[in-house]
């Protein structure tokens, strides 16, 4: 036996130890689940999953990478929640789109996820207690606020319970093995207008069709020769498509802010962030002072972003993040001094901050 194949056999028996032990936390898991119905506790406890996260990467000392280490245990939490009982996350699909993806990053392979059509029906699911969790766009680095999502807000009861940062990579997809066969490309408008330069260099006259979505490009090429869709690798894997040209975004800084919407409100970690909607009357100074509010208790505004509030005529309604929880003191106080100078005023959530 060679040195290779006595270090394999090592892995093999690892391997097997690891099976087990993994059988073994399913047990207990389980196990878990019978307590939580018994006592009638929430299956999901976010607070516990970033917990065992927070321990294992201070308990981990190499060479197993970090950065794969929450990746590996979001699988494992995932598989053995899943025997307690199973997530309902519903998302603004279809699949392989990059808010599937940031499903995936923040809940795993083995929650049960729900494709819909609008992120009406998202918040609609979830206030209906179809869907434990929601996931909607928020902003994009290049394109900017989801105006949309915005505006649900405004009349929702939902909570922003967590964050999702997804990198947004685009790739041109199809059954052809080279750019010179497709005549013509398929994306969501957003795709196309984050990768403008480089089609204007490399396919300056392939006409460009606008579809609902990356991932429904991609299901149309995969039906059509000689068709490219811009979509994520995922998109490729699902619609069995080739990859012909890797990462053709024209910024690589690209990345989406996803939020998670659910009826209970997230604890304090100590790394939080808060979103508030308000309103203010019309008259001058009015803004200044109510931003001054913050800026007197030492707060951190992250994002300010104006909607018309569709009320009245030039009135606006503002939505705002600020660094803090709304359990701190310093945010509590800046809070009820706001009641006191808006119009409205609307806390939607305080939230761990999205790495």
């Amino acid at each position: 036996m060679s040195k290779i194949d006595e270090l394999r056999e090592k892995i093999n028996k690892i391997d097997e130890k690891i099976l087990d032990l993994l059988n073994k936390r399913a047990r207990v898991a389980i196990e878990i689940g019978e307590n939580k119905k018994t006592l009638k506790t929430n299956f999901h406890v976010p607070e516990r999953e970033r917990e065992i996260y927070s321990r294992l990467e201070r308990l981990n000392k190499g060479p197993f990478p970090k950065e794969s280490l929450k990746s590996v245990f979001r699988e494992i939490l995932s598989a053995t929640l899943s025997l307690e009982m199973p997530l309902n996350i519903s998302y603004l699909g279809p699949q392989a789109t990059f808010t599937h993806l940031a499903c995936l990053q923040k809940f795993g392979f083995s929650a049960h996820y729900i494709s819909l059509n609008s992120i009406d029906e998202v918040f609609n699911n979830v206030e209906r207690g179809r869907s434990t969790y929601g996931v909607v766009p928020i902003e994009n680095s290049i394109e900017g606020v989801v105006n949309h999502t915005l505006d649900m807000f405004i009349e929702s009861n939902l909570n922003i319970c967590a964050e999702i940062s997804q990198e947004i990579s685009h790739n041109m997809l199809s059954l052809e093995d080279n750019l010179e066969s497709i005549q013509k490309i398929y994306s969501h408008p957003h795709a196309l207008a984050q990768c403008k330069v480089w089609l204007e260099n490399n396919m300056p006259k392939t006409p460009l069709h606008e579809v609902s979505s990356t991932a429904k490009a991609a299901e149309m090429a995969s039906k059509e020769r000689n068709t490219g869709a811009i979509a994520s690798e995922a998109a490729a894997f699902l619609y069995d498509l080739k990859i012909v040209t890797k990462r053709i975004e024209d910024n690589i800084n690209n990345f989406t802010r996803f939020l998670v919407i659910g009826k209970e409100p997230a604890k304090r970690t100590g790394n939080d962030k808060t979103s508030i909607l308000f309103s203010i009357k019309d008259r001058v100074g009015a803004l200044y002072e109510v931003l001054g509010t913050f800026s007197i208790n030492k707060i951190n505004l992250t994002k300010i972003e104006s909607r018309p509030s569709r009320k009245k005529i030039w009135e606006y309604i503002f939505f705002l993040d600020i660094e803090g929880h709304i359990e701190d003191k310093k945010i509590k106080n800046a809070i009820e001094d706001l009641k006191e100078k808006s119009l409205f005023l609307k806390i939607l959530g305080s939230y761990p901050k999205g790495s």
